[in-house]
C-alpha cells in the first residue's frame, strides 16, 4: 500500500475571489480540505491607528477605504459615532439623504458580489450584467460627491451638500453616434432624484435578469446547495451578522430591530433563509436588493416633497456656506478652524453600529475632549466571517473553498484595517 499523507498547500495569496490579499492556508486529505488557516496581514492598512492622529473630520475620507465596496455605510456608523457624543441630531432631510444613500451602497455591494459570486464558481453573464447596473449607481456617488467610489459625503451634522438639480450628462464624442447618446442620456435630464427614480423603476427587471441565470441553473445548485452549511446556533456563537446570520434563519436586522435615522418610518421586509447554505446565502442578499430598491423609492418620493436644511447650524460643526464665508469675518475664522484644527468632542464613549451590506460595522469611539480620537475601535463583519471559514470548509472539496469565499463577500480592507 502506498503512504498516504496530507499535503498542504497555498490558496493564493493573488486568488480573485478574495481581492488578492487572502492567504489560506489548506490541509488537504486528497481533494477534501482537512483544514483552512486564512493569513491576515497582507494589506494592513492601520486606519484606527491613523484615525487617532488626525482631526476626527479629516478621517471620515479614511472611512470609505475601509470596506471599500460599502463606501457611503462605513462613513455612516462613524458620522454616528461623533453625533452621539456630540448630542446633535441632523436634519430630518439630511437623515432620508442618508437612508437612501446607504441602500443605494446595499445594491452596490449586493451586485459587486454576485457578480464576482457567479464568476468565482464559472458564470460570467452575471458579472458583466452586474457592472452594467454599478455605472449607474456610481454615477449618482459622482453628482452628490465629485468622486466615483470615496465619496465622504456623510459629514458630522448631516451631508456635505444638498443633492443637485441637474445630473450631469454623456458629452458627445467622436466614439459615440447621436443616436447612442440620445438613449445614454434619456433618464438623465432632470434631477439626481428623477435619476434615482428612473433606475428603481428599471432595477427589479434587472434582479430578474440574474435570477433566470442563476436561481434554477443547475451547475449552479450544485455548486452552492448544502455547501459551508451553518446552524441558527452555531451562527450566533460565530458572530454572524447581516446577510451570513439571516442565512442561517435567523431574523436580526439592526434596521428593524434596533433602528437609526429614520428606517422605523419605512416600510420593507426582512429576508431569512432556512438551510444556512451559500444558496440560502444567495437567495438573501438577492432579495436584499429588492428591499433596498423598495426603500429608495420611498426615500425619492419623500425627498421629492419635503426640501430644508441637510446640515446642522453650528458653526463649530458644520462650515459655514461659502458665499458667507467669502462675505464674513465669523464665517472665515469659523471655516479656518475648522479645516485647521477640526472640532473638540467632549469626554466620553460611544459604540455606533449600522446594518452594513455585509453585517453589523460598529464604531467603538473613546473622547478624551481633543480634536482627534482618544481611541477608536472598528468592529468589522467580514473579520467574523472569515474567522469561520475552517469550520465551514472541512469536510468539502478543494474548489467549494472557492465557493466559501464568495458567499462570505469578504473585502480585505476591514479585516487588514
Amino acid at each position: 500500500m502506498p503512504e498516504i499523507r496530507n499535503l498542504t498547500m497555498n490558496f493564493g495569496p493573488q486568488h480573485p475571489a478574495a481581492h488578492g490579499v487572502l492567504r489560506l492556508v489548506l490541509e488537504m486529505d486528497g481533494e477534501v480540505i482537512v483544514r483552512a488557516d486564512p493569513h491576515i496581514g497582507l494589506l494592513h492598512r492601520a486606519t484606527e491607528k491613523l484615525a487617532e492622529s488626525k482631526p476626527y473630520n479629516q478621517s471620515i475620507g479614511y472611512m470609505d477605504r475601509l470596506d471599500y465596496v460599502s463606501m457611503m455605510c462605513n462613513e455612516h456608523a462613524y458620522v454616528l459615532a461623533m453625533e452621539k457624543l456630540l448630542g446633535i441630531e441632523p436634519p430630518l432631510r439630511a437623515q432620508y439623504i442618508r437612508v437612501m444613500f446607504d441602500e443605494i451602497t446595499r445594491i452596490l455591494n449586493h451586485l459587486l458580489w454576485l457578480g464576482t459570486h457567479a464568476l468565482d464558481v464559472g458564470a460570467m453573464t452575471v458579472f458583466l450584467y452586474c457592472f452594467r447596473e454599478r455605472e449607474d449607481l456610481f454615477d449618482c456617488y459622482e453628482a452628490v460627491s465629485g468622486a466615483r467610489m470615496h465619496a465622504t459625503y456623510y459629514r458630522p451634522g448631516g451631508v456635505y451638500r444638498d443633492l443637485p438639480e441637474r445630473m450631469p450628462q454623456y458629452q458627445p464624442s467622436r466614439w459615440r453616434s447621436a443616436r447612442d447618446l440620445k438613449r445614454m442620456n434619456r433618464a438623465r435630464q432632470g434631477s439626481l432624484l428623477d435619476f434615482i427614480e428612473d433606475f428603481t423603476e428599471r432595477f427589479p427587471r434587472y434582479i430578474e435578469e440574474y435570477e433566470a441565470l442563476l436561481t434554477e441553473n443547475r451547475i449552479w445548485k450544485q455548486r452552492t446547495v448544502g455547501i459551508g452549511v451553518v446552524s441558527p446556533e452555531r451562527a450566533r456563537q460565530l458572530g454572524f451578522t447581516g446577510p451570513m446570520l439571516r442565512g442561517s434563519g435567523v431574523e436580526w436586522d439592526l434596521r428593524k430591530k434596533q433602528p437609526y435615522e429614520v428606517y422605523d418610518r419605512l416600510d420593507f421586509d426582512i429576508p431569512v433563509g432556512t438551510n444556512g447554505d451559500c444558496y440560502d446565502r444567495y437567495l438573501v442578499r438577492v432579495e436584499e436588493m429588492r428591499q433596498s430598491n423598495r426603500i429608495v423609492r420611498q426615500c425619492v418620493e419623500w425627498l421629492r416633497a419635503n426640501p430644508g436644511p441637510v446640515m446642522v447650524a453650528d458653526h463649530k460643526v458644520a462650515p459655514p456656506p461659502r458665499e458667507e464665508m467669502k462675505a464674513d469675518m465669523e464665517a472665515l475664522i469659523h471655516h479656518f478652524k475648522l479645516f485647521t484644527e477640526g472640532f473638540c468632542i467632549p469626554e466620553g464613549e460611544t459604540y455606533a453600529a449600522v446594518e452594513h451590506p455585509k453585517g453589523e460595522f460598529g464604531i467603538y469611539l473613546i473622547s478624551d475632549g481633543a480634536n482627534k480620537p482618544y481611541r477608536l475601535k472598528i468592529r468589522a463583519p467580514g473579520f467574523a466571517h472569515l474567522a469561520a471559514l475552517d469550520e465551514m470548509a472541512r469536510g468539502h472539496m478543494l474548489q467549494d473553498c472557492v465557493a466559501l469565499i464568495g458567499t462570505l463577500d469578504v473585502v480585505f480592507g476591514e479585516i487588514d484595517r
